[in-house]
C-alpha cells in the first residue's frame, strides 16, 4: 500500500546516530538536480526511477535509511525494496527537516 510503510527514523534520530558515530548506510532517492543541491554526506544516489534496474547495487545483508525531499517517495521505494528483500527504514520529512551536515553536487 503507496504511502503506509511504517518502519521509520526521524531525521533527529539519524542525526545523533551519526553523531554517536555510528554508521548507517543512506540510499537518497531523489531526482538528480534535487541531489546535487544537497544530501547526507556518503549517501548513495538512488533515483526512484532507477531502483528496479540499479537494486543490485545495494547489498541485502546491510540495512539502509532511505531519504527523499519529505518521506514520500522514500516511503515508496521502501515498500518496493522491501518486496525486493531488503532491510529498509524509511525517514519521514526528509531532506526538508534534515538539521545535519550536507554535501552538494555529485
Amino acid at each position: 500500500m503507496a504511502g503506509k510503510y511504517t518502519k521509520n527514523m526521524l531525521p533527529q534520530e539519524v542525526k545523533d546516530r551519526f553523531a554517536k558515530g555510528e554508521k548507517l548506510n543512506i540510499i537518497d532517492v531523489r531526482e538528480p538536480e534535487e541531489w546535487e543541491s544537497g544530501h547526507i554526506p556518503n549517501a548513495k544516489h538512488l533515483p526512484l526511477g532507477s531502483i528496479g534496474e540499479r537494486q543490485g547495487e545495494l547489498d541485502r545483508s546491510q540495512p539502509y535509511v532511505v531519504v527523499c525531499r519529505s518521506g514520500n517517495r522514500s516511503g515508496l521505494a521502501c515498500e518496493l525494496l522491501e518486496e525486493l528483500g531488503y532491510d529498509v527504514t524509511n525517514m519521514p520529512g526528509g531532506m526538508s527537516q534534515w538539521g545535519g551536515e550536507v554535501a552538494y553536487g555529485v
